[in-house]
């Protein structure tokens, strides 16, 4: 296929690239990032854009996605697809899908999981909202990109499995550096409470796949001094969506507030930016029962 990538940032240009690697044309463009190996460089978005068979953009919020859609939209190919693979507000997803569809263009919302290493590997999954032929269209694509792609129902259904997906990842990250906190003060030795825990009813990804503890169980970001796999800033974000959402449909989600409001301390008021979300641990070790 023919396809124009918008938004070549650490997400992005991993993701243009192994395209790139599987055989498709692949033209790029990015306001500030390097072209990636394989792509060729566009002079804009609407560049990019020209006669592609599909358009993808992975891009840092819902305003910067409504402007480029603004943008390309009208020098799309009559029924080309816009594959929008940023994380972004429901709201924005929908919007944009139907002025696509009103300029005769198809629409998927596809955000991802998988952080830039499942990026670079081509393991991310992707959650897809928008029409059955738009999304056998873009399927082969995603399989390059990824290891597996859900398509979760209509316009807006990829962003809302993502932003609820992470505010239970929050939730349990949240409830799994407290739990190591509060072992660390009993005297329990970790390593014996991951044994416990994760083959036990307190199982979780964030215990058993990504746990926070460095030195107990796989290797994850704690074991790298915290470095981000998914910055805390990032979990920020996506907190903050499934709170604009539950606002929006009028859903009472106290533990994703609370994981929200402690992200946003983290992040914003202590030194959470630029580490990895797991790294609410040593948050918790320092803190007392008061703080």
């Amino acid at each position: 296929m023919k396809i124009g990538f918008i938004g070549l940032g650490n997400m992005g240009a991993p993701m243009a690239h192994n395209l790139a690697q599987g055989g498709h044309e692949v033209s790029g463009f990015d306001l500030a990032a390097p072209i990636p190996d394989g792509v060729t460089k566009a002079s804009t978005a609407a560049a990019a854009a020209d006669g592609a068979d599909v358009v993808i953009t992975m891009l840092p919020n819902g305003a910067i996605l409504r402007a480029v859609a603004a943008e390309i939209i009208p020098v799309m190919a009559k029924g080309a697809v816009f594959l929008d693979c940023s994380t972004v507000d429901v709201a924005s997803a929908r919007a944009v899908a139907a002025q696509a569809e009103a300029a005769g263009l198809m629409a998927i919302d596809a955000p991802v999981s998988g952080g830039i290493t499942g990026a670079a590997a081509g393991t991310l999954t992707f959650m897809a909202g928008g029409p059955d032929a738009a999304f056998n269209i873009v399927k082969p694509l995603l399989d390059i990109m990824g290891q597996k792609a859900v398509h979760c129902g209509s316009a807006g259904a990829g962003q809302a499995a993502k932003i609820c997906n992470n505010m239970i990842l929050g939730a349990t990250m949240i409830a799994t550096c407290e739990a190591f906190a509060l072992a660390d003060k009993l005297g329990l030795d970790r390593a014996k409470m991951f044994d416990v825990v994760s083959t036990s009813s307190g199982y979780s990804w964030s215990m058993n796949a990504y746990c926070p503890a460095p030195g107990v169980g796989p290797k994850s970001p704690a074991d790298n001094g915290y470095k981000p796999g998914f910055a805390a800033e990032l979990m920020l974000k996506d907190l903050r969506l499934s709170q604009e959402a539950a606002q929006s449909v009028d859903a009472d989600t106290p533990m994703g507030a609370r994981a929200a409001e402690l992200y946003a301390a983290f992040v914003e008021q202590e030194d959470g930016r630029g580490r990895d979300f797991s790294a609410m641990l040593p948050r918790f070790e320092k803190r007392g029962r008061s703080g």
